[in-house]
């Protein structure tokens, strides 16, 4: 407890150096104010007339000075609102529910050489469930819930026009904006890119004016949702007095494995239907109605090494199904790349106390290399209120957790997202944000700081700061289900370990 005061009372002083500096000498320039004589005054302004040239120059400089700035800086951008679908009740898929759809998927391949109730790859697909993290209500796409499932192109496209269509009108009906008004629209999808592309579908869908400035992201995973929001942050820095929309998504009848690679089978097991549709805007006028404003993105890519490259693939498998594999490399190349990326967005976000505390162990180990084994990992919670962790599954939470110094209910927003929604890919940043919300955490002045994880390798940082004590939207996703969380997480969890390890004696 008394090291814990101490850093605190540190990180006070040099966070706040300035401002103990400026009353001293506040003080002292206001003493010396105080005697000043009306003589003393009047050689002031003689000086100055007599030397109106300088005074000239100076204010032109000052103007000047005061205009570049006005002119050159980055206009804000807000964020007005967002919406996460919330699939109808009757897709509800619980574990038993998702283990029969593999059963059907497999007794519909005619082709398979094996036994469609083979134990041995059934009962890995059961304990990779049981261990995953997810609950019962999570969400499948309708096309593979049906008997039997239709692993179809119309099914595909069908569960993705649900999704995106359903967060869109519930996005324009809370913030009352005319779909014509949007200027610029980026959809990300990375295993769903059919011709016309997403992005003309929103478009036809919603009557976008013919001048809109539309992109269509593909084959990014699930990092792409920050990509999208940092290009639409680009393009409002350029065309002025316009909202983006950004539209995160994924499909899961179209990716969905059908084969024998382990492998490739875990990602049936994680991922669920979900999306999320996000308004953003550059109008001086929104930000009394906005959410946020944008702070910072950071994006980082190591695809130009061979082993991150290749961590995340998608490709045949040895009878030539279609299959997303994972790597064993991938937990030290996520690490690595997160790495890197904290790297870059730390001297953006942490206090000074903080930078200063990294500088002198990093000096010290350069100097010392034999007795400082590890340099210091700064405390992100003293610039960070809320982390919205990428639920791609529970290990990479854990690891997160592990490696950022993070307390349980720092990452309780991305357990209780993977447990109630599953692995979402790139909008799962957004129902972790929904569940701050509702919770009624996210107070004015808080920084949320989104960090996305996904193939390439890639990891991309947002980070947020609220500009009012934000209440949840209306029909958020968590709206008849938040006081269920996140004590039920931790029993159904211990439940599944508990399952597993009898399995295994």
């Amino acid at each position: 407890m008394t090291s814990v005061n101490v850093k605190l009372l540190y990180h006070y002083v040099l966070t706040n150096f300035f401002n103990l500096c400026l009353f001293p000498l506040t003080a002292f320039v206001a003493g010396k104010a105080s005697r000043l004589t009306t003589n003393d005054l009047h050689n002031f302004f003689s000086y100055l007339q007599h030397n109106l040239i300088t005074v000239a120059i100076l204010f032109a400089f000052t103007v000047f000075g005061l205009v570049l700035y006005m002119v050159t800086r980055p206009k804000p951008v807000y964020l007005v609102d967002y919406s996460c679908y919330l699939p109808p009740p009757h897709l509800r898929a619980s574990v038993s529910k998702v283990m029969d759809v593999f059963y059907q998927i497999r007794k519909a391949d005619t082709s398979r050489n094996v036994a469609c109730d083979d134990p041995s790859s059934l009962d890995f697909l059961r304990k990779i469930q049981e261990r995953s993290g997810l609950g019962d209500e999570t969400y499948g796409p309708e096309g593979l819930l049906h008997v039997p499932p239709r692993k179809t192109f119309a099914a595909a496209r069908e569960e993705t026009e649900q999704v995106i269509i359903g967060a869109l009108e519930n996005l324009f009906e809370n913030t009352k904006v005319n779909p014509r008004e949007i200027g610029i629209l980026v959809v990300n999808s990375s295993m769903f890119n059919p011709t016309p592309s997403l992005s003309a579908m929103v478009v036809n869908t919603f009557k976008l004016r013919s001048n809109i400035k539309s992109f269509n992201l593909g084959g990014m995973g699930c990092s792409a949702g920050v990509i999208a929001i940092d290009l639409a942050k680009d393009l409002l820095h350029v065309h002025k007095n316009t909202y983006a929309l950004v539209v995160s998504t994924e499909n899961i009848t179209h990716g969905i494995y059908a084969g024998e690679n382990r492998s490739m089978m875990v990602s049936n097991c994680l991922f669920r239907v979900g999306g999320a549709a996000i308004l953003l805007s550059n109008k001086p006028g929104d930000r009394r109605r906005s959410k946020y404003k944008l702070a910072h993105t950071v994006r980082t890519h190591t695809g130009a090494d061979d082993k991150s490259f290749r961590c995340v693939q998608q490709e045949d498998d040895e009878s030539g199904k279609i299959g997303v594999c994972l790597s064993k490399d991938i937990t030290n190349v996520a690490g690595t790349t997160l790495k890197k990326n904290i790297a870059t967005l730390g001297p953006l976000i942490l206090p000074l106390s903080e930078k200063f505390l990294f500088f002198v162990t990093f000096v010290a180990k350069k100097l010392l290399k034999d007795k400082i084994k590890h340099y210091y990992v700064p405390d992100f919670k003293l610039a960070v209120d809320h982390f919205c962790i990428h639920a791609g599954g529970r290990a990479v939470i854990d690891e997160l957790e592990k490696n950022l110094g993070l307390s349980p209910i720092d990452v309780e927003a991305s357990r209780s997202t993977l447990h109630r929604f599953g692995n979402t890919s790139s909008s799962s940043i957004w129902y972790e944000l929904a569940y701050i919300e509702a919770k009624g955490r996210m107070k004015k002045g808080n920084k949320a700081w989104q960090i996305a994880l996904g193939s390439g390798f890639k990891c991309n940082s947002a980070v947020w700061v609220a500009l009012r004590n934000v209440k949840a939207s209306a029909n958020s996703p968590w709206l008849h289900c938040i006081d269920r969380y996140p004590a039920k997480i931790d029993s159904d969890l211990s439940k599944s370990e508990t399952h597993v390890q009898n399995g295994r004696s």
